[in-house]
């Protein structure tokens, strides 16, 4: 290997983890490490896969292995173990658009939007709705062309949250996501509206954390794989989303 991204430490936390699947193969370290730093190197550098260096094995295998991987969750689960340790004190709530490249499209006929694409202001687009801890840290996503409004997703997002606080802009300001919210023992900290006739009261002060999802898309927009989509797939896409968000949670 002439060039390694992921440190021996945060390899470790890794492999330790792809180790408990029984689905993919991880019998040999040092093969399942080369292909954990070949696809960490499309996703930063955002390059087609027939560029991948010859260092990191043949592209096509590469790139048969990922697209297996995101068929049976492999990234998601990866996240999802990080998310065990989020920070519970609140959580909050947003969307990003991200411009989509004319190849992402044309993967089925008419089936854009099953793949999260769509048109927009931006042009042709993804929107992730995600939500962070605490720290800032993804907890969850999900993909949605980029024509979809924001707060379509929200009830999704916040499902099973308890006794905490969900911190969202004003795009979140609904009666029906606030009854929601309330009814999982969960504080809503969302500026009201300005057309509502009785402004609903709100911890301002809390309010000001939620920069810190607004920092998470900006990390996560470093990855040039995510900062702009080139796959024709959601899963695609999202596995590269997964694969970034927990690298940040090694960070």
């Amino acid at each position: 290997m002439e060039k390694y991204y992921i440190n021996d430490e945060n390899w470790q936390k890794l492999y330790a983890i792809l180790r408990q699947l029984p689905t993919i193969r991880t019998g040999s370290e040092s093969k399942t490490r080369r292909f954990l730093e070949g696809v960490y190197f499309i996703l930063r550098t955002g390059a087609q896969w027939r560029e991948l260096p010859y260092y990191y094995g043949k592209w096509r295998s590469v790139h048969k292995r990922y697209e297996s991987w995101c068929r049976k969750g492999i990234w998601a689960f990866i996240l999802e173990t990080f998310t065990v340790d989020c920070d519970k004190e609140w959580f909050m709530i947003d969307a990003t658009i991200v411009r989509a490249h004319p190849c992402a499209a044309g993967y089925e006929r008419n089936q854009n939007e099953r793949e999260a694409l769509g048109r927009s202001k931006g042009g042709f687009t993804t929107k992730i709705h995600a939500i962070v801890d605490a720290l800032g840290q993804a907890i969850r996503f999900i993909l949605t062309s980029g024509n979809r409004n924001d707060i379509t997703q929200a009830p999704h997002l916040i499902e099973g949250l308890e006794n905490t606080q969900i911190i969202a802009d004003k795009a979140y300001d609904a009666d029906s996501l606030i009854d929601q919210i309330e009814s999982q023992q969960c504080i809503p900290v969302i500026p009201p509206r300005t057309h509502r006739n009785n402004p609903r009261k709100f911890d301002k002060h809390i309010y000001k954390e939620r920069h810190l999802i607004e920092c998470f898309f900006s990390k996560i927009k470093h990855f040039r794989r995510v900062f702009s989509r080139f796959d024709k797939k959601a899963s695609s896409f999202a596995g590269f989303l997964s694969y970034a968000s927990f690298i940040l949670w090694m960070r």
